[in-house]
């Protein structure tokens, strides 16, 4: 270490190391000791020292005071260099007042520690490594997508259904609904049969007028889905009903039923034949349609409990025969 002493004033500077291979560091430790009361002006070092050598890192100036009362300021620079060289490190100027004070020069041997071909070709110094493959971090984000995508989905169809739900609640309820199944049949039965469409040729309008009322009135009597069966699955669902007196609230006996059953395929497979065959009917048939149509809506319509003739109700021995 190397000082410079003038008045009351001591500069100094030191390196750890005078010899560095190609990249390495090493620190340089400058300080100055001066009377209490001086006022001394500090270098500000920028990126570099001086040209070759790099500044990669500094400690902040540190003001000491000294047992006998002087006070020191002290700062260390981290020192790099990646040119193979022998530097001279200049002297760092220190002023103060009119006075200016510099530190001994130092050197500083950078050295190459292998041989550059330089024949060859510029290459990468490793190989490009590929990072692996994160795959909880893929699967997570998977599974974040299609749990949103669930959320979603599952709101979406909660929102339906309550619309749906609350669209019905709006609807009006239709009032034929609110009436007795046999009253809506009747009344219809007495416009088909006030208009007699069948005796200007429209058979086949007739017939279906007619078949209509009357599986309309089945699905809302029966729960059987008439409308949306053909003739042979109604029937099928029928004749338990009518045929082997499996309801209670159809009050004509057995063989009334199976009489009445009889009429009613008659007349549902000969509209049938007029709908889909271009079956001709007389105008007997047309009548006797008509007429069975009004025989099984009376006979079968629902009569409250109380208003059942005794006589009428069949037996527990009559059903087990």
């Amino acid at each position: 270490m190397l000082q410079n002493i003038l008045l009351a004033i001591v500069v100094s500077a030191s390196i750890d190391s005078t010899m560095l291979m190609i990249g390495d560091q090493t620190d340089m430790h400058l300080s100055v000791t001066h009377e209490a009361g001086e006022q001394v002006e500090w270098p500000a070092f920028g990126e570099q020292l001086q040209e070759g050598i790099e500044i990669v890192d500094r400690t902040t100036p540190d003001t000491t005071t000294l047992p006998d009362g002087r006070v020191q300021i002290h700062q260390d620079l981290k020192l790099t260099s990646f040119k193979d060289s022998l530097f001279s490190i200049s002297p760092i100027a220190i002023a103060s007042g009119e006075d200016t004070f510099r530190t001994d020069p130092m050197a500083l041997n950078v050295i190459q520690p292998f041989e550059v071909d330089t024949t060859l070709a510029i290459t990468d110094i490793k190989d490009i490594e590929r990072a692996p493959i994160y795959w909880w971090g893929i699967i997570r984000w998977i599974l974040l997508v299609l749990l949103s995508c669930g959320l979603i989905a599952l709101g979406f169809w909660l929102w339906r259904k309550y619309d749906t739900y609350r669209q019905r609640e709006e609807e009006p309820i239709d009032p034929e609904l609110l009436r007795p199944a046999d009253e809506v049949a009747l009344e219809k039965l007495d416009e088909i049969k006030a208009a007699k469409i069948w005796k200007d040729g429209k058979v086949k309008e007739y017939q279906t007028e007619l078949t209509d009322v009357v599986r309309e009135y089945i699905s809302r009597r029966f729960g059987v889905q008439s409308t949306e069966k053909t003739s042979e699955e109604t029937l099928r669902e029928l004749e338990p009903i009518l045929v082997k007196g499996q309801r209670d609230d159809v009050q004509c006996t057995k063989e009334e039923g199976k009489a009445l059953y009889e009429r009613l395929a008659g007349m549902l497979r000969t509209a049938d034949l007029v709908k889909f065959a271009k079956w001709h009917t007389t105008p007997d048939e047309n009548e006797s349609a008509l007429t069975t149509a009004y025989d099984f809506v009376k006979e079968t319509k629902e009569v409250p409990s109380d208003q059942v003739p005794s006589d009428q109700v069949p037996s527990t021995k009559e059903e087990e025969l």
